[in-house]
């Protein structure tokens, strides 16, 4: 909690009363104007403790109305009423006066952001504009004077917006514009930024008018509303313009780039009539109002929300007081409102944990109010240390923020109440005290026998005696820090610590090296003090005899910690062994660990609080699910304070926050998610976490540890009912009149104690138990069992085993809690635990300990934690939480729910509330049994909710109810409505209504029904009726033991094809007994499942019929004898087919494949697969070859080649399989085949088989036959191939180059032949068919480059013998003939051509000789050449005519 001093302006004696009063934004100087019937007006300044700078003061004859501080420099500007403007400079007092522009009242006053403009105006309409330089000093005339003829109101600047420039280039930088980027992080040139300062402005006039006046001071109206205009703002977000009117309108208007304005909203704002209103405007778009009323409005423009905040009696506000004027602090964000009756009532903007700022309203939490006395009309915030200035009519008051003092040593405590008064509680005696003083305390320090307090300027002892303070000592010092040991104080100097006595003799002085700094952090314990100095160095003294002495050598921090800034606190332990440290970082921000410095081993640890951990310590492998969720808890935080226990030097407590909180000094104390931490720090075991939980609501800080409490600081009508709060005597109300200073008085509670976990119940225990407890708490925490039972083995109280217990719970240690149930002699937990440990979970187990020792909301955060929401819904029916157990079941249980309101509605019913019970039952889905129980003695509330509710189930439960009460008529309709047709027929056949009955049965073919009438005609006799009512029933052994029983055989056969195959094998039996229908005891026998049965019944009496029908069901399962029968049968009968599928059924394949070789039956590839399964056991390997062999012979012989491929491959015979594929000619297959097989004999064959093709038009099957011969590996085959490619080559298209190609590669094929000797011709042939091509394919190269050698060598080679097939003499002599025709010498041409007939009669020439040549030969000669071409026209319509006969 924070109370505020408050300073008296030191005004001189000519001031008159107070009018106006303004902040400078960055410096802590205040101006006052004030008026005086006497001399005028006056303007003074006042510094932060209301110091009077003369050398500033201004006085005039006239009134001063405006006062405005330019926005970073000392410079006041005054407008007076009569119109003169004058610039007043602190602290050298220099005074400007503008030049005479106004001559009227001024009535506005504003600078620029920066203030390079300044803006007058005055109550005629005339408004100038002045330009200061960088220094505040006026230049020159005004700018720019404009005439509105109406009294000037408000005047804003708009803010200014960044150039395009930087708009472009953000826009550019993320797209991924790596230019744009490197400038805008000012890696490249510099940028050309917008106005850096908005100099257009918005000015308003008393007819309603808003004028916009452009920075080049150009002026044109924006807008207009009805009324004077009382406020201007600006919304910096919407880009928009608020104005409100002295009637309360508040308009919004959107601004265009244009200029233009756009009304977006318009409302009356709530105002008491002719009242004065203070208008407050935030920047985060808040307008808070005080209009003279019991609370002060806000409007929440941004999200168009409003509400009140009104003043609380509880904290000490009088009812009926009213708000006068309010003031809003940006930077603590505090809203301080002044009252009538001399309050400042404070609100403070507080974060709730795992909230929004969406509820504002929540948010804002009213303080205890500071009293500053008068009726209090202004209140400003101001300067950079956010003072607040408050004018009551009188004088004016400058208050400041000071954290509450507060401090407590020896079972003594004090608590600052106000700026001048303590709150003093003595815990041995009971005794609760107030301390007040004549200064405002800004520090506080006691012992078990005195309290001193100390201002900054004074520090004063007063002396503890019995219930009364009696003042000891009091002297001058200015030390900021004051610590006490017995008749010892210690005040801080530049680089010494004074040792004094409470009078303020100076006993001794510690001395600090210039190194070490100067001391600013004093602290005792027991007796060791421990000094912190502003270089970060640490000593520490022991004061335990006459003289302190240094117990180490100065540790300078800064050498162990990084990023060290300052130091903000240090504490020593009770032995001084142990130093803790908080620091801040060189940001300033707080850091978010806690140092400790190890006086003997000189060695600094840290305990983490963001992460959540020290950075080692023990650790028990069962307890790291533990150590995990205690890790999550403790993360994110930051300490704010720490503190050892007074008497044992292992326990330490820390108070922490969430990071987002530590950044205020005053803020943490509000906040309502503050955790206290408590750990063991050892030298052998490091940092052990001991303890943590939040702080309860009701309490403010911590204030001290001292086993068995921590104390803590609460406020007035705050305090925490659930905690113990120890006081021996109840106060008194305050007394009504002043107390004397420095004597005991009454006052409210301020502090609270709350025993530590491991000493609930044991707060009164003497110092062995307590140390013995401590001492297992530790023991529990390192994990050493033995020495915690060793601490505690001789202590005999039920109440320390059941805190041990409790204990237990906190650390899960279920082995230890089994020990102190069994101490406490607590049978049933112990039962209990037992029971629970079936529970996979041990957070379930504990949970159940927790409940038996009656701690149920930890058993409840146990059972959360595990997540076993279905024992947390068991527990909080249980405990009559029933709300909380269906909202558990509907969310996280759903698979109880429906038990979870059976239950609840079960409590209802016993509570007697019916009516919520019966909707419970409907929701549990049980209303049908459990309703009509419940409301079976009262039968009209019953028969109404069987009315309404129309439930099949309800109206039976309620027609049995009437049938027992034998009304019957009733009973059957609502049988009927139930559509029950059982008990409809029962209750007929009851009343003798049969035949009611029988169309009942009939209608509805209800089964039930049909049964219990069918009995009834039985019973009667009724034999036909009985056994239709039986078939309709579908009770069919009944009806076929009517009808054996009866003789009605051909209703038997219907009914036993219906029913089950026992009831199919009686009437078989029956009839086959009886002699006759023999075809019908067959059929049933066969549709019974019994086929042997049939089929030798079937033999017997010669039924072929039947006995085909049997033998079509017969498959592989069936009795192989029974298949051979059949199968004999039927080739009898000469059914072949059916007969081989029943020998392969029965596995006699020789057979079966016989039957299909004699009948010559088609095998199918089902059947053939099913006559060679390949894992049959019936058949060896050899045997199963031989049978595939066999299967594959039969398909070649019916041309099934395919599947004889198949077959012969399954035997391993892949020759024969091949030749099968050959015969079927399929081409993809067979060369598929032949690459699977990769056998050469294959490959040669598929070769040979493609040969047969037309592998000229197809050149994959060419490359194919090459790639088999050579596959298989036989070159004289492919050698053979490549001639027959150069033959083709040489006669289908006279290409002898590739014919060359080929009988060359055909000439290697046959080289590679190991023996060639028999291939010695062959190869001399291909030789000399080479050589000759080889010629000619020369000479018709060399014929372009020398036609006469090329003839001469086609010349010669037609001399050559045997010329012919390899190079045709046709194609010779056609080469000399196109010759001779291009030279002209048709003649040779023609005796060449003659020749040629003559050598090859009765061929066409046309195949030797082109086209062209011939018909140029024709018109140059005039020799027809049809006649050759006819006598082949006529050879070859012969050759076709003889193909044709031959096929």
């Amino acid at each position: 909690m924070a109370v505020y001093f408050d300073h008296r302006i030191d005004a001189p004696e000519s001031s008159g009363v107070p009018s106006q009063l303004t902040w400078h934004t960055a410096l802590p100087v205040l101006a006052v104007a004030s008026s005086s019937p006497t001399t005028g007006g006056h303007i003074d300044l006042y510094l932060q403790q209301g110091e009077y700078v003369e050398s500033c003061h201004l006085e005039r004859p006239y009134l001063p109305t405006v006062l405005r501080w330019h926005p970073t420099k000392p410079v006041l500007a005054l407008g007076w009423e009569n119109g003169e403007v004058v610039l007043l400079t602190h602290p050298s007092g220099d005074q400007t006066v503008l030049p005479s522009t106004h001559t009227d009242c001024i009535t506005l006053l504003e600078w620029s952001s920066s203030g390079s403009r300044l803006v007058t105006g005055d109550h005629t309409g005339a408004l100038a504009v002045w330009k200061v330089d960088a220094r505040g000093r006026l230049q020159g005339n005004h700018l720019v004077k404009h005439e509105y003829k109406k009294p000037l109101t408000c005047c804003i600047f708009r803010p200014a917006s960044p150039g395009d420039d930087v708009a472009k280039l953000a826009r550019a930088s993320v797209s991924g514009d790596e230019s744009a980027l490197d400038m805008f992080s000012w890696k490249g040139a510099p940028l050309k930024m917008g106005p850096q300062e908005g100099l257009a402005f918005y000015v308003s006039t008393a007819d309603g008018k808003v004028h916009c006046v452009d920075e080049h001071c150009k002026t044109n109206t924006l807008l207009s509303v009805e009324g004077s205009i009382k406020k201007l703002f600006y919304l910096e977000k919407r880009e928009a313009l608020a104005v409100i009117t002295e009637a309360m309108m508040l308009s919004q208007y959107t601004l265009g780039p244009e200029g233009g304005a756009q009304e977006l909203m318009k409302v009356k704002l709530s105002s008491r009539t002719g009242q004065n209103v203070d208008i407050v405007w935030t920047e985060n778009g808040l307008l808070v109002t005080a209009t003279g009323e019991l609370v002060i409005r806000l409007w929440d423009l941004e999200r168009d929300d409003n509400y009140v905040l009104a003043l609380d009696e509880t904290l000490g506000f009088e009812r009926g007081e009213m708000i006068n004027c309010v003031s809003y602090c940006a930077g603590k964000e505090i809203l301080a409102a002044g009252t009538t009756n001399g309050r400042i009532a404070i609100w403070r903007m507080v974060v709730q944990p795992d909230s929004s700022r969406a509820d504002t309203k929540a948010q804002w939490k009213l303080q205890t109010p500071t009293e500053v006395e008068g009726n209090v009309t202004h209140l400003q915030w101001g300067s950079s240390q956010n003072l607040l200035a408050a004018n009551n009519s009188n004088t004016v008051l400058i208050l400041c923020e000071h954290v509450m003092s507060a401090h407590f040593s020896q079972q003594v405590a004090a608590v600052q109440l106000t700026p001048t008064q303590l709150s003093i509680i003595q815990f041995p005696a009971g005794v609760h005290l107030a301390l007040q003083s004549d200064r405002h305390i800004k520090g506080v320090c006691v012992t078990k026998d005195s309290v001193t307090v100390w201002s900054g300027k004074q520090v004063t002892v007063y002396e503890l005696s019995g219930t009364s303070l009696r003042n000891t000592g009091s002297f001058p010092s200015d030390s900021p820090v004051v610590a006490v040991h017995d008749e010892n104080l210690y005040t801080v100097e530049p680089n010494r610590v004074q040792i004094r006595t409470p009078q303020g003799t100076v006993k001794q002085l510690l001395t600090f090296s210039k190194a070490e700094g100067n001391p600013v952090i004093l602290s005792v314990c027991q007796s060791y003090l421990v000094v912190g100095t502003d270089t970060a160095h640490i000593r520490v003294f022991d004061l335990s005899r006459r003289d302190a002495k240094a117990h180490c050598i100065a540790k300078n921090l800064a050498e162990q910690i990084s990023n060290l800034g300052a130091l903000r606190s240090v504490k020593c332990n009770a032995n001084g062994s142990q130093i803790s440290i908080l620091i801040s970082q060189v940001n300033g921000r707080p850091d978010h660990k806690v140092y400790f410095y190890d006086v003997e081993m000189d060695t600094v640890t840290h305990f983490d609080f963001f992460i959540g951990r020290p950075p080692s310590g023990i650790s028990q492998p069962e307890e790291s699910e533990r150590q995990q969720f205690q890790m999550t808890e403790l993360s994110g935080r930051c300490p704010v304070s720490h503190f050892w226990d007074e008497s044992d030097p292992r326990l330490f407590v820390c108070e922490t926050v969430p990071v987002s909180s530590e950044s205020s000094s005053t803020s943490f104390l509000d906040t309502m998610d503050v955790s206290v931490v408590t750990l063991f720090c050892t030298q052998e075991h490091g940092l052990l976490l001991q303890d943590y939980y939040l702080k309860p609501p009701g309490l403010q800080a911590l204030l001290a540890l001292d086993v068995p409490y921590y104390y803590f600081s609460c406020k007035p009508g705050e305090r925490d009912q659930s905690l113990t709060e120890v006081s021996a005597t109840t106060s008194a109300p305050p007394h009504p009149t002043q107390p004397s200073r420095g004597t005991a008085v009454h006052s409210p509670h301020m502090v609270s104690r709350r025993a530590l976990r491991d000493f609930v119940g044991l707060e009164n225990c003497e110092k062995a138990t307590r140390d013995a407890m401590l001492n297992f708490s530790f023991y529990l925490t390192i994990g050493d069992m033995d020495e915690a039972f060793k601490s505690i083995k001789l202590i005999k109280s039920k109440a320390v085993w059941e805190n041990m217990a409790r204990m237990c719970v906190k650390t899960r240690r279920l082995d230890v809690a089994r020990v102190c149930l069994g101490n406490m002699g607590n049978a049933r937990a112990a039962k209990a635990l037992k029971e629970a440990e079936a529970e996979p979970e041990p957070e379930a187990q504990v949970a159940m300990l927790a409940i038996q020792l009656g701690m149920l909301e930890d058993a409840e955060k146990l059972y959360k934690s595990c997540q076993r929401y279905d024992l947390l819904n068991n527990f909080y029916q249980a405990s009559g939480q029933w709300k909380l157990a269906l909202e558990t079941a509907e969310n996280q249980d759903r698979i109880h729910l429906r038990t979870t309101y059976y239950n609840y509605a079960k409590y209802l019913e016993s509570t007697g509330d019916k009516a919520l019970a019966l909707a419970y039952y409907e929701n549990s889905d049980t209303h049908r049994v459990e309703v009509p129980r419940m409301l079976q003695d009262d039968t009209g509330s019953l028969e109404i909710y069987v009315n309404k509710m129309r439930d099949k189930n309800i109206y039976k439960w309620w027609a049995q109810y009437l049938e027992s009460q034998s009304d019957m008529d009733s009973a059957l309709r609502f049988y009927e409505c139930a559509q029950d047709y059982l008990s409809l027929v029962r209750v007929h056949c009851y009343m003798g209504n049969i035949q009611k009955a029988s169309e009942i049965a009939n209608d509805t073919g209800d089964r039930a029904a049909s049964y219990h009438l069918a009995r009834h005609y039985e019973g009667h006799d009724d034999i036909k009726q009985a056994v239709h009512f039986y078939t309709r029933a579908q009770a069919y052994n009944n009806a076929i033991r009517l009808c054996k029983e009866s003789g009605l055989d051909d209703q038997l056969m219907n009914l036993a094809l219906l029913s089950n195959p026992e009831d199919m094998m009686e009437a078989a039996c029956y009839y086959e007994e009886k002699g006759t229908h023999m075809d019908r005891a067959v059929a049933l026998y066969h549709k019974a499942g019994y086929v042997s049965k049939a089929l030798e019944l079937a033999f017997s009496t010669q039924q072929f019929s039947a006995l085909q029908q049997i033998a079509e069901d017969l498959n592989e399962a069936s009795d192989p004898a029974l298949l051979a029968r059949c199968s004999d049968f039927f080739i009898t009968h000469s059914q072949y087919d059916k007969a081989v599928e029943l020998l392969v059924a029965a596995k006699q394949y020789q057979q079966a494949l016989e039957v299909c070789v004699s009948q010559n039956l088609t095998i199918t590839d089902e059947l053939a697969e099913r006559m060679t399964i390949i894992d049959s056991k019936d058949l060896s390997d050899e045997a199963r070859k031989e049978l595939l062999e066999r299967i594959a012979d039969c398909c070649m012989r019916q041309g099934n080649y395919h599947l004889a491929t198949k077959k012969y491959t399954q035997a391993g015979n892949r020759l024969k399989a091949m030749r099968a594929l050959l015969k079927s000619g399929d081409t993809e297959k067979i060369v598929y085949f032949a690459n699977v097989c990769r056998q050469k004999e294959l490959f040669i064959m598929a070769a040979n088989y493609l040969q047969s093709l037309d592998w000229q038009k197809n050149p994959e099957i060419l490359r194919t036959i090459i790639g088999f011969y050579t596959k298989g590996r036989a070159p004289d085959l492919l050698a053979g191939f490549y001639e027959a490619c150069a033959q083709v080559e040489i006669d289908e298209y006279q290409n002898y180059e590739k014919a060359l190609d080929a009988l060359t590669e055909a000439f290697k094929c046959l080289s590679k032949i190991k023996d060639p000797g028999q291939h010695e011709v062959r190869l001399a042939d291909l030789q000399h068919k080479v050589t000759l091509i080889k010629k000619f394919v020369h000479a018709r190269r060399l014929y372009t480059e020398d036609a006469g050698e090329a003839v001469r060598l086609c010349e010669a080679l037609l001399e050559e013998p045997e010329l012919d097939p390899a190079v045709r003499i046709g194609d010779a002599f056609g080469f000399l003939v196109d010759h001779h025709i291009r030279q002209g010498n048709f003649k040779l041409a023609y005796r060449r051509l003659e020749e040629l007939q003559r050598l090859l009669p009765g061929q066409n020439v046309r195949y030797y000789i082109s086209q062209a040549s011939l018909q140029a030969l024709q018109k140059e000669q005039g020799v027809p050449m049809d006649q050759g071409d006819n006598n082949y026209n006529m050879k070859e319509e012969d050759e076709v005519e003889e193909d044709l006969n031959l096929s």
